[in-house]
């Protein structure tokens, strides 16, 4: 595999080259140097890595939407690689996703797999047929080592306090809810209320901390999860960005994938292993749990 190439900008120079930093692959860079990189600089870094078969077909503009952030941004991050701009960068992308394909590394259906829709279609199709593929990357992807722990750590703690705002806020209520059906006391923190810091404030190490992110973490979640560590509480982080600084301040990290045509990211993978997640909880003691279901009529 060939290292990657050197291209440095007239007007900037990276601290280290490429060649230099003795890595084949440009993911494995952008994660070695991932702490150098400023707060903007990040969101992209998270973006490449963890999307890298849309970072190879995207407009410059189309990827600093995605990531949050604007076109300058994606343009300087390109430069401080070593790349003269976007372009460059792309075109290293597009390399490292054809090796991937050509190995098998990637969620692309085989050939001898029957698509879900014609060649011809429609944007409702696309998404949902991206949707399709999250499910089964991330089913295919994640540890079932981690998915115990985290089921353990679930069933075992005395209250479990579940963090995640603006979007991810209803899915920490909905995961809330699925905990509360089976008895386990849970809370949420979805906002710098008054009532959701005084909940931060009663974290003890009976505890366990869930922290749910997609993309930047928002900072509320990240102060939850320093705390926890600091409190010696268990925590567990859902997140969609593998270099995310909650899932580094987490003990058992669980990652889903996002990649979606629309203009927002895709969250049906990170539903479905929530609803996962309460059945495995839920199936440690079924017995226990089946006549509370039934009284709730849910299915």
């Amino acid at each position: 595999m060939e290292a990657l190439p050197m291209k440095r900008s007239a007007a900037t120079t990276p601290a280290a080259p490429i060649e230099a930093a003795g890595h084949q692959t440009l993911s494995a860079y952008i994660q070695a140097r991932f702490d150098e990189f400023s707060r903007s600089q990040k969101d992209v870094a998270q973006y490449i890595v963890d999307h890298l078969d849309e970072v190879a077909f995207q407009t410059a503009e189309e990827l600093a939407r995605r990531a949050n952030t604007s076109s300058s941004t994606v343009v300087r991050f390109s430069q401080a690689l070593g790349f003269e701009g976007f372009p460059e960068l792309q075109g290293q992308a597009r390399e490292e996703y054809r090796r991937r394909v050509a190995a098998g590394l990637t969620g692309t259906p085989t050939a001898s797999a029957e698509p879900l829709f014609s060649l011809d279609q429609s944007e409702f199709e696309t998404a949902v047929a991206a949707d399709h593929v999250n499910v089964e990357e991330t089913a295919r992807k994640i540890s079932r080592s981690d998915i115990e722990s985290a089921i353990d750590a679930i069933a075992g703690a005395r209250r479990v306090l579940i963090a995640g705002t603006d979007q991810m806020a209803f899915f920490a209520s909905y995961l809330r809810h699925l905990l509360m059906l089976l008895d386990l006391q849970a809370d949420i923190v979805a906002s710098p209320s008054q009532e959701a810091l005084s909940r931060l404030g009663r974290i003890d190490d009976s505890m366990l901390v869930i922290g749910l992110s997609a993309g930047r973490p928002h900072p509320l979640v990240v102060r939850a999860m320093k705390l926890a560590r600091h409190r010696k509480a268990g925590t567990v982080a859902i997140t969609d960005a593998t270099l995310s600084e909650v899932a580094k301040l987490a003990q058992i990290r669980l990652y889903y994938s996002s990649n979606s045509p629309a203009y927002v990211r895709s969250h049906t993978a990170l539903l479905a292993m929530i609803q996962a997640l309460a059945y495995g909880v839920y199936s440690r003691d079924a017995e226990q749990y089946a006549d509370r279901i039934k009284a709730f009529r849910l299915k």
